[in-house]
């Protein structure tokens, strides 16, 4: 695993929990990004609690301290006049409570805080994880090699060493080498270049109690945007520049202090600038997410502008869509070819999330010059970007469209067909409380109806024979429906079942018990992990 960001140790976590030893390559790189709060929404959020983090992070300092902040604010300095907040139909306030959709909601939290909880994470797993090592090079071999070689160095020793690895994850720790030597395009534009400034100066009194996400500031000296990092002494300032005309060198101390000054409105106010860094607010995906044993993951498949909060949360989807797979792989209960269904389910909703990440740019620009035009109509809502996406593959049953016309991979209901993220339930299970998706992660999952024995007596003997690892749950007998919402949800009647993958994704549905139940069911598990390949298509994979 190259790349020790969010989506790298969230991979490798996700691996660790299916059983899969993974070494962590953090990279110098990734230590030398300027700070950022990054907002985790809800589905990315479910799946850190499904590794036992959501309170730790919860409780981080900046987690703490931004726990009431909400909404994106415009004002001509922050200590003037205030022209609105951004307040849009597609925009969900992020401390609307998730009610029936999801056991968990957003975070708001400092990246460097975040990492370090899921780094102690690995650590106490047992990972390895080397945080100045990096990737220097790599071989796939030829036909029938099974394993990547790779090359790493130490840069603070020079020292190199080669590395043998069944396969190789790039999470955006090599600058796209990985990517370019693999000759994937990075398709896609920069929608322009910033400069970010950290400073330290007490504004506890000029922001007069409001706790905002962002603060757009429009004046004649000044187009920029701050956000706080712990609503007081810690902040950040982002200006857009023009790097041909405005090298970083340029943004001298005294410059810096200068544009906080128009930024704030404190005429005298006198900060401590701590870091000053420039990057490009790029929209772009990979051609493909992987090729033969190598695979891309968050920065290294796909990068998006920060509008929309949706970065950070897509690179943990893309870990955990992988991490099950690969296990399944080198647990011998699927066959290699479920891996190529990475980049059929990753990569079109990426791509998507990508434009609706670019479109909400947009929005923001016709918002700051307070135009009385409409959204665009092609901005889907944002709980439909975070948990709606159905994925078309060979590893889900077929199914009709449902989708939101317009919108192509997002469901228009939240109803279980296959393809999509199973619906939150709340259970009672084993005298406690829990939701539906705490069932998910390390086996397949079959949940029934109350009138469940075929589906019983089918799924052990079918788990049996293809060493398949299934979890076998019935609604009204092992877990208590406490909405009563089963069938409306799942679709199904109470001799019906759903099948639903380790991820949490719904592959298959039947609404009632076949005459040939374990014949119908072996034959859709054989189909998901891709066991009903011939031998001649299986290649020397």
């Amino acid at each position: 695993m190259a790349g020790g960001g969010l989506a790298g140790l969230a991979t490798a976590l996700f691996l660790a929990e299916q059983g899969v030893d993974c070494l962590l390559l953090e990279g110098v790189r990734e230590r030398l990004r300027p700070p950022r709060i990054l907002g985790v929404h809800p589905r990315a959020m479910e799946l850190l609690r499904s590794l036992g983090l959501e309170e730790k992070i919860r409780r981080l300092p900046s987690a703490k301290a931004l726990e009431e902040n909400n909404g994106i604010a415009l004002a001509d300095t922050l200590t003037g006049w205030d022209l609105s907040t951004i307040d849009e139909k597609y925009l969900l306030d992020v401390h609307a409570e998730p009610g029936t959709l999801s056991p968990t909601s957003w975070c708001l939290a400092d990246e460097r805080e975040l990492e370090s909880v899921l780094r102690e994470r690995a650590e106490h797993l047992g990972l390895l994880v080397e945080i100045h090592s990096e990737l220097v090079s790599f071989d796939q071999g030829g036909p029938g090699v099974d394993e990547v070689t790779a090359l790493v160095r130490d840069p603070e020793t020079g020292e190199q060493r080669q590395i043998k690895a069944c396969y190789l994850v790039d999470a955006g720790g090599t600058d796209g080498q990985v990517r370019s030597r693999l000759g994937i395009p990075f398709e896609g534009h920069t929608l322009g270049h910033f400069v970010t400034v950290r400073f330290i100066a007490n504004l506890q009194n000029e922001t007069r109690g409001r706790k905002f996400i962002m603060c757009y500031t429009v004046n004649p000296l000044l187009h920029g945007s701050l956000m706080p990092l712990d609503n007081s002494e810690d902040w950040l300032l982002h200006v857009k520049h023009d790097p041909r005309k405005e090298p970083l060198e340029s943004f001298t101390p005294e410059r810096c202090a200068e544009l906080i000054r128009a930024a704030t409105g404190v005429r005298h106010l006198d900060p401590d600038v701590l870091q000053v860094n420039a990057w490009a607010g790029e929209a772009r995906t990979a051609g493909r997410f992987s090729d033969g044993r190598v695979f891309l993951v968050g920065d290294a498949a796909h990068v998006m502008p920060p509008s929309g909060g949706f970065d950070a949360g897509t690179g943990v989807l893309d870990g955990h869509n992988l991490a099950w797979k690969i296990a399944a792989v080198l647990n011998g209960w699927a066959d290699p070819d479920l891996l190529e269904t990475y980049d059929e389910e990753r990569r079109p909703v990426c791509a998507a999330t990508v434009e609706q990440a670019v479109l909400r740019s947009q929005d923001r620009r016709r918002l700051i010059k307070q135009s009385p035009e409409p959204a665009s109509p092609d901005i889907a809502e944002d709980p439909l970007v975070w948990r709606a996406a159905r994925y078309r593959s060979a590893a889900v049953m077929p199914w009709d469209e449902g989708t939101l016309p317009g919108f192509g991979v997002w469901a228009a209901e939240n109803d279980g067909r296959p393809g999509c993220r199973a619906p939150h339930l709340r259970l009672r299970y084993g005298g406690s409380e829990i939701s539906v998706l705490d069932l998910f992660g390390r086996s397949m999952v079959l949940l029934t109806g109350p009138d469940n024995r075929p589906w019983l007596e089918a799924g052990r003997s079918v788990a049996a024979e293809l060493g398949t690892p299934l979890s076998l749950y019935g609604m009204g007998v092992d877990l208590d429906d406490l909405d009563d919402r089963w069938p409306e949800l799942y679709g199904v009647t109470a001799q019906g079942a759903v099948l639903v993958r380790p991820d949490g994704v719904v592959a298959w549905r039947c609404a009632e018990a076949p005459i040939f139940t374990r014949n119908v069911l072996r034959s859709m598990i054989k189909r998901v992990l891709r066991l009903d390949q011939p031998p001649a298509d299986k290649g020397n994979s």
